[in-house]
């Protein structure tokens, strides 16, 4: 009985430390971007030239959308050029795109992926840009969108994330799909530069100098997770990634419970399997290289997500209650439990805590057993490519 006790409070010990770090990670780093605020750029008097991808795949509609926006941005029109990547596109869908003033780059794949994409866009862009921005098939960016981006530019920064927000709160799942964007937006964006640390990139709304974006992305042929091994890649070469809060590009939620788990199934399967890639080189890079920007990188791919968080810390607290004497007290988990929900609390916009909010607050349940039941389905799920419908017209 004493070896199963000792056995018990190690495994108990091991998960603590884990869920322990994690809580006050995000609860210092969610305080933090509170208290202390990142300066911003002045307006730049000198403009880059960008060259503006937008990867589609299927929905026309959405993208006939999305292009005729993107042509509106308030920049010098000789200043950008939009190509659109049109994978799987109806024949009436490319021609109305041909009408745009935009480049049309009609693809074919057996097998599609974001990342295929890209790599045929930089073979077909001319010389003489000075930036990629990489958009998404529904983003919408708002007018100064592109100055915004160019003002990180100039000065110095190399990469730029944009403010991604959301554009509709239709559902109870699409007002929790825009709760976390903007909580990952606090955390692991705007509080990560007040420690000087990159911004996490998403996969959107993001801008790199040119040359970087070629031989970032040209590295890269994950079938899933492109933006999480791009973040990878450009911190272990030591470039940060900036955070531009006032850059917004309005990004489609999840509005379906289905499309939500073909989503992060598709999502999670990335995360391990980068993990299981590039989690071994952390420390290296940290004491060999002093590199603790890459060695942050690698720990936000190791921790689970926020509302597996949501679930397991109260019944890990529940279980201390009802095992005294086995593993850390229930004290040190109730500290844990404290930050963990403080942290992500914190870290939601007041604008979000409406009526909308407290409907969507009593399908956190379910959805914790969904992202627990979808642990176990992640076989297969990054060996190919996922797609996850949009809807138009949103709100």
């Amino acid at each position: 009985m004493d070896i199963i006790r000792f056995i018990a409070a190690i495994i108990t010990s091991i998960i603590f430390i884990y869920l322990g770090v994690y809580s006050l990670y995000l609860f210092i780093f969610s305080v933090s971007g509170k208290i202390f605020r990142v300066k911003t750029p002045p307006a730049a008097t000198k403009l880059a030239k960008f060259v503006v991808y937008i990867c589609s795949y299927k929905e026309d509609e959405i993208i006939l959308n999305s292009a005729a926006n993107a042509v509106t941005i308030d920049y010098p029109k000789d200043m950008f050029h939009i190509c659109v990547i049109a994978d799987s596109l109806k024949p009436e869908t490319v021609e109305k795109l041909k009408e745009m003033p935009i480049q049309v780059l009609e693809v074919v794949f057996e097998s599609s992926t974001k990342s295929k994409a890209l790599h045929k866009a930089i073979e077909n862009t001319a010389d003489g840009f000075d930036a990629a921005v990489v958009f998404d098939i529904d983003n919408i960016a708002a007018p100064d969108f592109l100055h915004q981006i160019n003002n990180y530019l100039q000065a110095g920064n190399k990469v730029v994330q944009g403010h991604r927000m959301a554009k509709n709160t239709n559902t109870s799942i699409a007002v929790l799909d825009a709760i976390s964007e903007e909580v990952n937006n606090h955390i692991f964006r705007k509080s990560q530069r007040v420690f000087n640390l990159s911004a996490a990139i998403i996969g959107s709304g993001m801008a790199l100098e040119y040359n970087v974006f070629k031989e970032i992305m040209l590295q890269i042929d994950a079938v899933g997770g492109f933006d999480k091994e791009m973040g990878l890649l450009l911190t272990h070469s030591k470039i940060g990634v900036a955070y531009a809060e006032n850059a917004v590009i309005y990004d489609e939620k999840v509005s379906n419970p289905e499309v939500f788990k073909k989503q992060r199934r598709r999502w999670l399967s990335a995360q391990f399997s980068l993990l299981k890639k590039y989690g071994s080189t952390g420390f290296t890079e940290l004491f060999k290289h002093g590199n603790f920007d890459y060695c942050n990188e690698i720990y936000q791919l190791a921790i689970l997500p926020r509302v597996l968080m949501l679930g397991l810390m109260p019944f890990m607290l529940l279980i201390s209650i009802l095992t005294p004497g086995i593993g850390p007290g229930w004290q040190l988990w109730l500290a844990a439990t404290g930050c963990c929900y403080a942290g992500i609390l914190i870290a939601i916009p007041v604008s979000f805590l409406n009526d909308k909010f407290w409907g969507a607050i009593i399908r956190v349940p379910l959805i914790f057993f969904t992202m627990v039941l979808l642990l176990f389905k992640l076989k297969g799920a990054n060996k190919k490519f996922i797609h996850t419908p949009h809807i138009q017209n949103a709100e």
